[in-house]
């Protein structure tokens, strides 16, 4: 009866894989209500629910993880260096994966003495790599959708050198900026073929659904929004369903 229930609620499930999308951590002291925020005590109680019921694993993993049961991906978004000082001594704690996609440029125009609001490339290559997976995220974290083929092309390679130069070792899957990409049919078809080109492996929008693997669309891959007001009911909910309105 309840493998049989667990089947219904989408868990064991090895054709399935998880993708969810965070981007802030802070404490409850000093965090503030943005959905681009989660603060450190839901985030500690959120993985301590799937380090009991899920199995974290990294983009790279994924194929040889692909007979896994409950394979879930937590991914940060942007390099922040709150993640540096509160999202990897949660990791520490629980043992769980994560995956940071990195905007280059937004890394680059770091200035000492500034405030620090993104880590700089020493602490990103300082990162456990058992627990910590680096990606793409784009160097100019503009849209996709509002940029020519060339332009989106050239923003890619650059932030794939700078990874590079920097001695950063990544995994070439791609978070859009804004969740965006080309949508008119014969744009996104020539978008695509220009990521297969230059060697992207999958691609990650929104869309807060619980994904098939292999994936159906590798360059339309979605991700569950995690966000600062979800209750860990709520949690739970996105868990099962990718959303909580149905």
């Amino acid at each position: 009866m309840l493998s049989f229930i667990k089947r219904i609620l989408g868990f064991s499930n090895k054709g399935r894989v998880r993708i969810l999308m965070y981007h802030q951590v802070l404490p409850e002291k000093i965090s503030f209500k943005n959905d681009l925020v989660v603060t450190s005590e839901n985030l500690d109680e959120q993985l301590k629910y799937i380090k009991n019921n899920f199995q974290t694993v990294f983009f790279k993993d994924l194929e040889a993880s692909k007979f896994l049961d409950n394979k879930i991906i937590l991914t940060f978004d942007d390099g922040y260096h709150n993640n540096f000082e509160y999202l990897m001594p949660l990791l520490e704690k629980h043992q769980l994966k994560a995956t940071i996609f990195i905007p280059t440029e937004f890394i680059q125009n770091l200035t000492d003495g500034e405030s620090r609001v993104y880590m700089n490339f020493d602490e990103i290559k300082s990162l456990n790599s058992d627990l910590v997976e680096i990606a793409l995220h784009s160097h100019s974290h503009r849209n996709f959708s509002e940029l020519s083929l060339k332009e989106a092309e050239e923003d890619l390679l650059k932030n794939i050198q700078i990874l590079e130069q920097n001695q950063i070792r990544f995994t070439k899957v791609l978070a859009y900026p804004y969740g965006k990409f080309p949508k008119e049919k014969h744009k996104k078809k020539e978008f695509f073929l220009m990521l297969e080109r230059i060697g992207i492996t999958s691609a990650m929008r929104i869309g807060n659904k619980i994904n098939p693997y292999p994936f159906k669309n590798k360059f339309e891959v979605s991700r569950i929004d995690i966000k600062y007001g979800d209750t860990l009911k709520a949690f739970k909910w996105k868990l099962i369903f990718g959303k909580t309105k149905l």
